[in-house]
């Protein structure tokens, strides 16, 4: 008996990590901590065709970013594997042996095209179960199948009795037998299906507690009469609802993003998604929306995992998003903001990056726009000015503030926040211009922008060549 909880997040290695089993993992991962458990990760690569190995190695980097940490798994090793299900077929052919010694299943030797003509009929409505024509086959017949080359595939036998179970999220859930009908659970090459191979592995990895995504619902009564037959004892089920976009559609590419790599690349934090994510489905009593990982963990609870399906809200996560940015030091942020800036600006200066970021952090919501509001910093072009901009520095008045502000930096030997205030003040009284029109010129010239951050701060960081050169191109 296993005496500890055990969850496992089961990814097939035929893509990138799309945000829904992100999601999945999270849930997973979350429990298992707040349990004190384990959390395995598992890869089910039977699908030989599709899987590969570098979509392997992406799925894990992208569940490293997320700081989603496991347990046992492909890199890890463990009690209980190998992890890849490419690995344990010879498992998977022990206990096809067991069942189909106990007569729980039986060879198919059906073509395909009879097959599609099953599910054609099962598809429209002309029968509620089909019962396989290979159920009751004598070993002539056997004999005859395989005289003439065919391979069978192999069919769990299911009998009368219905499968039921509780759901730690949605409660009661039973599915009538008749409903279900005979299934493949191994191809003719003896390649075990998702169903089997899901149980068996679930069974020898001492999983606990399946926690997956709704549209997993209908395998659940499959998987059941599956462990039935064993002998084993079910885990407990728990079915998250699945995640629309704003039309209440499923989400998909036409949504925007939907793998994590994406989101990694757009410029969001791990803390903010797995965070954004594990709200998609549940809430903290407190009400709270921002939550760290320590309170996900602490506060878990399935009483509060909707039943409902959740949006995904962008705007939403881009506003979570920029909480987490605000709330990071300085120093963390450096080496997360340089991917954006160096492709376009090259190396940049730390020293400036830190008071760039110091100046800007507080106005993002996303890492890439630090490069877009921090352009003019990293590079000694003038900034392309707005419309409104340029209106203003070509009227006399702004012209007589530049004016005045060159001739009064002219013989600066030293340039800070309070040195440029000092200068403005005699700039005023040299020009005769007060207020916002005796600002407002200079931040036009040096930003390109009527609006924008603290100007003593950009004025200190662009130094006073900068200052001096960029101001005189705008008079020209």
């Amino acid at each position: 008996m296993v005496n500890s909880i055990r969850t496992r997040f089961a990814p097939s290695p035929t893509g990138h990590l799309h945000i829904g089993n992100a999601r999945t993992a999270i849930m997973n991962w979350i429990f298992a901590r707040h349990a004190g458990g384990s959390f395995v990760l598992r890869i089910e690569d039977t699908d030989m065709e599709r899987s590969t190995r570098e979509s392997e190695m992406s799925i894990l980097d992208d569940l490293r970013w997320l700081r989603l940490d496991w347990d046992e798994g492909p890199d890890k090793g463990g009690a209980c594997g190998p992890y890849r299900q490419s690995e344990r077929l010879d498992v998977y052919r022990q206990a096809l042996n067991q069942l189909l010694s106990g007569g729980d299943v039986y060879p198919c030797y059906c073509t395909t095209e009879e097959l599609d003509e099953q599910r054609r009929q099962m598809e429209n409505g002309k029968v509620i179960r089909m019962d396989d024509p290979c159920r009751n086959l004598s070993s002539a017949q056997k004999s005859s199948f395989e005289s003439s080359g065919r391979k069978p595939a192999y069919r769990f036998r299911v009998n009368q009795d219905d499968a039921a179970f509780e759901d730690l999220i949605r409660g009661p859930i039973s599915f009538q037998a008749d409903h279900i009908g005979d299934f493949i659970i191994a191809r003719s090459d003896a390649m075990p299906m998702y169903n089997f191979a899901c149980v068996v592995d679930d069974h020898f990895m001492d999983i606990t507690h399946v926690i997956r995504g709704d549209d997993h619902v209908s395998n659940t009564p499959r998987q059941i009469l599956i462990y039935r037959a064993l002998g084993w004892n079910c885990p407990a089920f728990a079915h998250i609802p699945m995640i629309l976009g704003n039309d209440r559609v499923r989400l998909s590419k036409r949504h925007g993003a939907t793998s994590v790599s994406e989101y990694r690349k757009n410029g969001y934090l791990p803390e903010a998604l797995v965070n954004f994510l594990s709200l998609l489905s549940w809430s903290s009593e407190s009400e709270d929306e921002i939550l760290t990982k320590e309170r996900l963990i602490r506060e878990f609870d399935f009483s509060r995992v909707s039943k409902s399906a959740s949006v995904f809200d962008v705007e939403k996560l881009n506003w979570m998003n920029g909480v987490y940015i605000r709330g990071t030091e300085i120093e963390a942020l450096m080496p997360m903001v340089k991917p954006f800036l160096e492709p376009v600006f090259g190396p940049v200066d730390e020293v400036t990056l830190r008071a760039v970021l110091d100046l800007l952090h507080e106005s993002v919501e996303l890492l890439p726009q630090i490069a877009e509001k921090g352009r003019i910093f990293f590079t000694d072009e003038p900034a392309s000015r707005n419309a409104e901009a340029a209106a203003l520095l070509a009227t006399p008045e702004a012209k007589a503030v530049i004016r005045a502000f060159l001739d009064e930096t002219s013989a600066c030997s030293r340039w800070d926040a309070s040195v440029f205030q000092g200068i403005m003040k005699t700039v005023q009284q040299k020009s005769g211009v007060k207020g916002k029109n005796l600002w407002m010129p200079v931040r036009a010239a040096l930003t390109g922008q009527m609006h924008g951050p603290d100007l003593a701060k950009t004025v200190e960081i662009f130094g006073i060549e900068k200052c001096r050169s960029v101001t005189a191109k705008a008079l020209e």
